[in-house]
C-alpha cells in the first residue's frame, strides 16, 4: 500500500504508533505534507530513555501531528514480560525478546483509542528490512482485522525520498523538526522498561567497537562497582513477589530489578548478530538488566522443580515461544497453547533464590529449599555422597547391568567401525 492509494480511498485521517524518534518525526511530517491529518499515539511502556513522555507529545506536535496522545501500557507489558521469563523465551540463546513482546502490547493498548476517534488506518515507522513491521502488522490483523496498516518504509515513494537514515536526518533539519541528532546520528534505540535495543547507524559496522553506546539502564561492566552484591528474590507460583525482602508489585519489581542489576552491568552490552525473520542478519547491542536478573533467578528455581522429562518438555516449549514472539506470533494459537502447557510447571515454581551480582555476571548463591519455602522441590538427600537418603547404592548394580547390554553390543558390532 502507498499513500496515494489511501488518498484514492478518501482516507484523510491516520493514526501512528510513534516513539518520538527520527522515524516518527520524519513520517509524521511527511504524511502531513501529503494532506493527511496525523494523530500520534505513544504507549507508556516506562521508556528509560525518556525523562517525560510529554516531550514525545511535544516532538510529535512539533512535527506536524494534529494530535498526540499518551496511552498507558505498563501493566500489560509487565504481565507479558513475566510470561517471557516464565517461558525463558530468549531468541537465539541470548535476546530476551524485549522489543518483540512490546509490539503486540503497544498495538493492543492503542486500538481502543484509535477506535474512539474512528480512525481506520494505523501507520508505523518500522523498516521494511526488519522484524517490527511483521509484529505490528500481525498484531493489528489479529486484534482488529478491519484496520488497515500503512508502512511508509514499504511505500516506494517514501523509500525513494528516504533511502536511509541520513536522508531522514537531512529532512528533519531542513524542516526544523525537533529530533535529537547528536544521538540519533550514531545509532537508534527502542526502549521499554523490559529492555533497550540499540541498532543501526555506526552499530551496523562490526569493525567499530560498540563502546560508544551509552547504556540507558546501567553501566558497562568495566564501570561497574568493584564489590559484589547479593540479591534475594522470592517466587510464588511463578511470580516474583519480594526483592531483598521488600514486597513489590510486578511493574515495581521490574523497575527495582533494573536498578540493582543495571548498577552491576548485568544484562548490558549483549552483542548479538541475529537472524531476522525476513532472512537477513543484523547486529544489535541489547540491555535487559531486570529481565536477566529475574530470568536467571527463575531458571535456578526451575532446576529444583523440574524432573528430566518435564525439563525436556519445558525446553521445547521455551524454544517455540521464543521464536513465536520474535516472529510476531504472540497472539496466535501456537503461543497460547504453549503457554497453557507451561501452566502446571509455573504453578509449582515457588521458592527463594539468592544470586550474586558482579561486573556483568550473575552467580547462584543460595536457595531456601526447605519444604516450607520450596514445597515442590525435587532436590532431596537421595543424591548425597553421605549416608543419608533412601537411595541404596547397591540397587544401581542391576540398573547398570541393563544399561550395559546395549553398550556391549555396540562395542562388539559397531564401535570398531565408527571412527575409520
Amino acid at each position: 500500500m502507498n499513500w496515494r492509494e489511501l488518498k484514492d480511498s478518501n482516507i484523510t485521517q491516520v493514526a501512528g504508533a510513534v516513539s518520538g524518534g527520527l522515524d516518527s518525526c520524519t513520517v509524521t511530517h511527511w504524511l502531513k505534507s501529503k494532506g493527511f491529518s496525523v494523530h500520534c499515539f505513544t504507549v507508556d511502556l516506562g521508556q528509560p530513555d525518556e525523562e517525560s513522555l510529554d516531550a514525545v507529545k511535544d516532538r510529535m506536535l512539533g512535527s506536524g501531528a494534529e494530535s498526540a496522545h499518551i496511552v498507558q501500557g505498563q501493566d500489560a507489558l509487565a504481565e507479558a514480560g513475566l510470561k517471557v521469563i516464565q517461558s525463558q523465551a530468549r531468541y537465539e540463546g541470548g535476546y530476551w525478546n524485549t522489543t518483540g513482546i512490546a509490539r503486540p502490547i503497544t498495538v493492543g493498548a492503542m486500538l481502543p483509542e484509535i477506535d474512539a476517534q474512528d480512525i481506520g488506518v494505523l501507520f508505523h515507522g518500522a523498516t521494511g528490512r526488519g522484524n517490527d513491521q511483521v509484529r505490528f502488522q500481525l498484531a493489528a490483523n489479529t486484534l482488529q482485522p478491519s484496520l488497515q496498516v500503512y508502512a511508509p518504509w514499504r511505500d516506494p515513494e517514501f523509500v525513494q525520498q528516504f533511502p536511509g537514515r541520513q536522508q531522514m536526518l537531512d529532512y528533519c533539519e531542513e524542516n526544523d523538526l525537533p529530533i535529537r541528532p547528536s544521538r540519533e546520528s550514531r545509532y537508534s534505540t527502542d526502549a521499554n522498561f523490559l529492555g533497550l535495543t540499540h541498532e543501526a547507524g555506526d552499530l551496523e559496522d562490526v569493525a567499530i567497537s560498540p563502546v560508544f553506546v551509552e547504556p540507558g539502564m546501567g553501566v558497562w561492566p568495566w564501570d561497574a562497582p568493584d564489590s559484589d552484591e547479593i540479591v534475594t528474590i522470592r517466587w510464588e507460583e511463578g511470580v516474583p513477589v519480594t526483592l531483598n525482602g521488600n514486597p513489590l508489585g510486578l511493574v515495581e519489581m521490574f523497575q527495582q530489578a533494573n536498578r540493582v542489576a543495571g548498577k552491576h552491568a548485568v544484562g548490558i552490552g549483549t552483542h548479538v548478530v541475529e537472524n531476522r525473520f525476513v532472512g537477513v542478519k543484523s547486529r544489535g547491542i541489547y540491555e535487559s538488566p531486570g529481565m536477566e536478573l529475574l530470568g536467571r533467578s527463575y531458571e535456578y528455581l526451575l532446576q529444583f522443580i523440574l524432573d528430566r522429562r518435564a525439563r525436556e518438555l519445558f525446553d521445547y516449549l521455551s524454544g517455540v515461544i521464543s521464536l513465536q514472539i520474535y516472529q510476531g506470533y504472540w497472539l496466535d494459537l501456537a503461543t497460547t497453547s504453549a503457554l497453557a502447557a507451561l501452566e502446571p510447571m509455573t504453578r509449582l515454581a515457588s521458592g527463594t533464590i539468592s544470586v550474586r551480582l558482579y561486573k556483568g555476571s550473575i552467580f547462584f548463591d543460595t536457595a531456601d529449599d526447605t519444604p516450607e519455602a520450596m514445597p515442590y522441590s525435587l532436590y532431596t538427600d537421595d543424591s548425597s555422597m553421605e549416608a543419608m537418603g533412601t537411595y541404596d547404592h547397591s540397587d544401581a548394580e542391576g540398573f547398570l547391568k541393563v544399561l550395559g547390554i546395549s553398550s556391549k553390543n555396540v562395542g562388539v558390532r559397531q564401535y570398531p567401525h565408527l571412527n575409520r
